[in-house]
């Protein structure tokens, strides 16, 4: 169960988005809750030239619920949407995903095991090993068309910089997204 937020993560405004919001999105549920200044991180800048990116804040409240609300707003036509998730909001993105099948044409996850690393600290099997505890799920979404992968695992090495999961800012994690939607 995610854990109650820090006071000084959640204040600033819980929604901040960039680029076009009328094209393909890109919706993070960011559960570091960056961004606090009204902007983007700055790695994140050259995919909102690209696409309309919405960072949900999800320390600071009520993001979750506008995460619901792009998705719920979706229809048939519209340009595609990506969900990006990190750790310890990964089944939460999950479940977002299952209430509007079809709505996100791609699931991304970042360590979604980082609250659970095996205790060799193989992120990787790790992250494998969560994946297959949610098949269920996972495959009612990809029957629905949303293509779900985990697309970033942390070293545990000091390249990372910090203990996982992986920042949704960090460069090594907008490379990934930005190879999956083939935005490179």
């Amino acid at each position: 169960m995610p854990m109650a937020p820090e006071p000084v993560r959640s204040e600033g405004p819980s929604v901040v988005t960039a680029g076009d919001q009328a094209g393909p999105k890109v919706v993070v549920l960011d559960p570091a809750g960056a961004a606090k200044h009204d902007e983007l991180p700055a790695t994140w800048r050259p995919l909102a030239e690209r696409r309309g990116v919405v960072w949900c804040r999800v320390p600071a409240g009520g993001a979750l619920t506008d995460a619901d609300d792009v998705l719920g707003d979706t229809g048939p036509t519209d340009p595609e949407i990506a969900v990006v998730a990190s750790g310890p909001f990964a089944a939460e993105a999950l479940q977002l995903a299952e209430r509007h099948p079809g709505a996100a044409a791609h699931l991304l996850l970042v360590d979604p095991a980082s609250d659970a690393f095996l205790p060799s600290g193989d992120a990787r099997k790790a992250n494998e090993a969560w994946l297959a505890e949610h098949d269920d799920v996972v495959a009612k979404l990809r029957e629905a068309g949303t293509d779900v992968r985990v697309v970033a695992s942390s070293t545990e090495g000091p390249e990372d910089r910090v203990p996982p999961p992986l920042p949704l800012g960090h460069p090594d994690v907008v490379a990934a997204v930005r190879s999956a939607l083939g935005d490179v």
